[in-house]
């Protein structure tokens, strides 16, 4: 590569991008930065393999930014596709940092909101156009995106668009865009079906691992609690929360419903100010609470997973996993939003008996072990309803027998053959009457 990245004129980008970076008060390049940047630049296809909150989204906008220069013309000739709305928003605001003395045009495709606005954005010219797959082929196929001169293409969080079941609109938009361009792909974990789908449009791939795959940061410092039922659970939530240390706080919950409880909870108890975004939620809801949350006037942030990865905000003091998430690498991703920009943060996780079986399988993905604390004694640890007993067992029982198809299970039972019973109620009598 020749000369060692140190800075980030070591790039050559050029004086108007080098101005925006000072201002922002970036100096040094962080390591997916230093591999991928030349890479890009280089014209080569790149699959980026980087845990959140190592600067990723930077590593493909500012070559992007370089090449694209100045707008021209009316079509696009960059796309950047993200499985959310809130990582599209958080992809065009870092677009919007870096371009300030760039003449570039740019706008967002996603859905949730109507897209006469968008399309209207689209038909006065564009140079990136930043979309969620589903929204940007409902443009498409109303006659409002011209394609063909797209020469690079960006997936970002390609693990994420697999777990979200994007695949099939993925592969009719590399039928729609043309075959000749640059490719980039950047993935949180290497899975299998990552890999397969890089097989499908990379050339000759630059491969860029920054950090094992699926690690979790080093600057955050990980602990696990072992949690017996949902009031426990809240319990502990509220004896954290009146901690001073906890300050900018992210809650995740595996439900919208156990969000939207933990939400009132914590707002009738006076510990936030607390808002809560979920897929029920209206965009603007989200959005201006993800704001509000980033200029520090929220305290409490809850949160199901929709958002473990649109959330870029560099001084959340704790991650708290209320529930744990069974999509493996969504820890990864939710403990990621704390540690950031060299920071350090606490990820907290709260476990019941069945999600103890997960953790197990999470720490085999992070390829470490989360560190185990007791409960603190003021604690009031109370009983485990009976319905409640029977969801965790009958958790426990669906893991056990995704891992073994052939375990029975704590609740099955041989059918019992009552017609080898005698009928207690009609006896002989009504064996005489079924004959007649």
């Amino acid at each position: 590569m020749g000369k060692e990245i140190e800075t980030f004129e070591d790039f050559k980008l050029n004086r108007q991008l080098l101005n925006a970076i000072e201002e922002l008060g970036f100096t040094e390049p962080t390591p997916i930065q230093k591999s991928a940047i030349p890479l890009v630049l280089a014209g080569h296809d790149v699959m980026g393999i980087a845990q959140t909150g190592t600067g990723k989204t930077a590593a493909f906008v500012l070559p992007i930014l370089m090449k694209i220069k100045y707008a021209q013309g009316a079509d696009p000739r960059a796309l950047i596709l993200a499985p959310t709305r809130e990582l599209v928003l958080q992809i065009e605001e870092n677009i919007r940092m870096y371009s300030t003395y760039l003449d570039i045009r740019y706008t967002t495709l996603y859905g949730g909101v109507g897209a006469k606005t968008q399309i209207e954005a689209v038909q006065q010219g564009v140079d990136i156009v930043l979309a969620t797959p589903g929204r940007f082929m409902d443009v498409y196929l109303k006659g409002e995106l011209n394609t063909k001169f797209i020469k690079t293409f960006v997936l970002d969080e390609a693990d994420k668009m697999m777990d979200m079941g994007f695949m099939p609109q993925i592969r009719k938009i590399l039928e729609v865009i043309p075959v000749k361009r640059q490719n980039l792909l950047f993935s949180a974990t290497m899975a299998d079906r990552v890999l397969k789908l890089s097989e499908e449009f990379l050339e000759f791939p630059e491969i860029v691992e920054v950090a094992p795959q699926a690690t979790t940061t080093d600057t955050v410092e990980q602990q696990l609690y072992q949690v017996p039922n949902m009031r426990t659970k809240i319990n502990f939530l509220e004896y954290l929360l009146r901690k001073e240390e906890f300050k900018r706080v992210l809650v995740f919950t595996r439900t919208k419903s156990t969000a939207d409880n933990v939400f009132k909870y914590l707002d009738r108890k006076g510990l936030g100010p607390v808002r809560v975004i979920h897929s029920n939620k209206g965009q603007n809801s989200r959005i201006n609470a993800i704001n509000e949350f980033k200029e520090g006037e929220l305290k409490v942030l809850v949160s199901t997973d929709v958002s473990a990865r649109g959330i870029d905000v560099s001084m959340v003091s704790h991650v708290i996993n209320f529930d744990v998430p069974i999509i493996y690498e969504d820890y990864v991703h939710r403990i990621g939003r704390t540690g950031r920009a060299r920071n350090e943060g606490v990820a907290l996780t709260f476990a019941n008996k069945a999600e103890m079986l997960h953790i197990g399988k999470i720490q085999e993905l992070i390829r470490a072990e989360i560190p185990q604390k007791p409960l603190p004694e003021e604690i009031e640890v109370t009983e485990t309803p009976r319905q409640e007993k029977i969801d965790i067992e009958m958790d426990i029982d669906v893991f056990k027998r995704r891992e073994n198809p052939d375990f029975k299970g704590a609740f099955h039972e041989k059918k019992k053959h009552y017609s080898q019973r005698p009928n207690k109620k009609s006896g002989t009598k009504g064996k005489k009457s079924r004959r007649k």
